[in-house]
């Protein structure tokens, strides 16, 4: 297979809308008064507003209010689950108790936001700046996923001089490293990180902060405050040791690789093969549809509860559908199947029916006795969900952390149980949204100006 025909293949984010899509969209807008699509947004970036304002023909204003409100306004725009957040709340729905869909659909929020963003980059308008406060400090922000970007660019904003430190190769976190090219390709987040860059933040790639209370020495050396956004880069397994297994993957280090183009290696694993994604939310549907791509034999989701039990969004699920991917459902992996050389030959499942409702709300998965059998697969991609990597709480030892490694802070303000340290992001709420990320950053941002200046005013 021609490598560069592969690549193509994980270039094919799906284009925008034009400008009359976006404002014959904007034209239905019913310019509510307390806006509820902007009560829920995560991130408080005010798609009442930028709505309003495009409907006007005011552009530049409307790119000012996304971007002004939420620095990763564009990769929100294509990355958030709107139909589940702004545009569930849109007024055009017309829901009712009777019909609760709505006798029509609701303003396509998301589209037009990342249609602003990107009308923006084209004519050249940079709609942020430094303000003259006369403030002064340093801040260290550790990770550039969203919640390090986005509390970095809302401290520059205030004149303090911000540098990030990131352990891999190249910025953005999850925005990079985590999501499919054709969901949101690297060019397109290059161009957020840009707008923070423009600030006058500074980005050290290749600099990880690790090693016996690394994050607490940061505040040694001179920063008056740390933030920290790590992110969650282990990945849970359905065995202890399936990385030592051939032909096993965790989703984390698949998707990397896409993101990194080591297609040399990808091609000749996966093509002709047989591929099973564990998992049933946004991350496993990326898995699948990825492998879709890479000439492989064929591909199963299997997931342990129904098709409308998924977390994925609906979307996501057709999209897979309509890749050739084959749902295998109600169905839990119970072990791998390894040769001699611990090679993978399949994956051991058992059927299971739903129970009572969990935690989550959803029906319980409950094992059939009886039903195992064995599945062959040549690869598996766990994308059952990500965790702190296992050393992470030797970074920050008297920062206080729960039982999965996860900081405690005070949702009010990101301050953790250290004095300066403060937190956001996936390693504060477990797996979540990147708009959720944004307003941690945010939130952080806002206290550790409170802090700075209560510092200073004490000293």
């Amino acid at each position: 297979m021609n490598i560069n025909i592969v690549k193509e293949r994980f270039k094919q984010m799906s284009p925008g809308m034009t400008m009359d899509q976006a404002i014959v969209e904007a034209e239905r807008c019913l310019l509510c008064l307390d806006a509820p699509c902007s009560t829920a947004c995560p991130a408080d970036t005010e798609p009442g507003e930028f709505i309003r304002k495009l409907r006007f023909r005011n552009l530049t204003g409307a790119v000012r209010t996304i971007k002004s409100n939420n620095i990763l306004g564009g990769a929100c725009g294509v990355l958030c689950p709107t139909a589940e957040l702004c545009e569930k709340e849109c007024s055009a729905r017309m829901a009712t108790d009777g019909n609760p869909d709505g006798n029509d659909k609701p303003i396509r929020i998301g589209d037009i936001q990342r249609f602003l963003v990107e009308y923006g980059r084209e004519i050249g308008f940079q709609p942020l700046s430094v303000e003259e406060t006369g403030v002064s400090g340093k801040i260290a922000v550790v990770g550039s996923g969203p919640s390090g970007l986005s509390c970095a660019a809302e401290l520059a904003k205030k004149g303090y001089e911000v540098t990030i430190f990131e352990a891999l190769t190249e910025p953005g976190g999850v925005l990079r490293y985590g999501v499919v090219p054709f969901r949101c390709d690297v060019d397109f987040i290059e161009q957020e990180i840009v707008d923070v860059k423009a600030l006058g933040v500074e980005i050290k790639c290749n600099s990880p902060v690790v090693g016996k209370a690394a994050a607490e020495e940061l505040l040694k050396q001179g920063y008056d405050a740390v933030f920290m956004g790590p992110g969650l880069w282990g990945a849970y397994g359905l065995k202890e040791h399936s990385a030592d297994i051939e032909g096993c993957y965790s989703s984390v280090d698949f998707l990397a690789k896409l993101r990194d183009e080591e297609f040399d290696g990808i091609i000749s694993q996966f093509k002709g093969k047989t591929v099973a994604v564990i998992g049933g939310g946004s991350v496993a549907m990326d898995c699948v549809e990825a492998s879709a791509r890479l000439d492989t034999n064929d591909v199963y989701l299997i997931y342990r509860r129904s098709y409308t039990q998924m977390p994925a969004e609906k979307e996501e699920r057709i999209d897979a559908l309509q890749a050739g991917v084959n749902f295998l459902i109600l169905h839990q992996p119970v072990d791998f199947i390894t040769d001699d050389k611990n090679r993978l030959t399949g994956l051991r499942l058992v059927r299971t029916r739903l129970g009572e409702p969990d935690e989550s709300g959803r029906r319980r998965p409950v094992l059939i006795d009886g039903t195992d059998w064995d599945m062959p697969v040549d690869i598996v991609i766990e994308a059952i969900g990500n965790k702190a990597v296992d050393e992470s709480s030797d970074w920050y030892p008297n920062v206080k952390v729960d039982g999965s490694s996860l900081i405690v802070i005070d949702s009010e303000t990101g301050a953790t149980s250290i004095s300066g340290i403060f937190a956001g992001g996936d390693i504060v709420r477990g797996p979540a949204l990147v708009v959720e990320a944004v307003q941690d950053g945010k939130i952080a941002a806002r206290a550790i100006q409170d802090y700075i200046e209560k510092k200073g005013n004490k000293e």
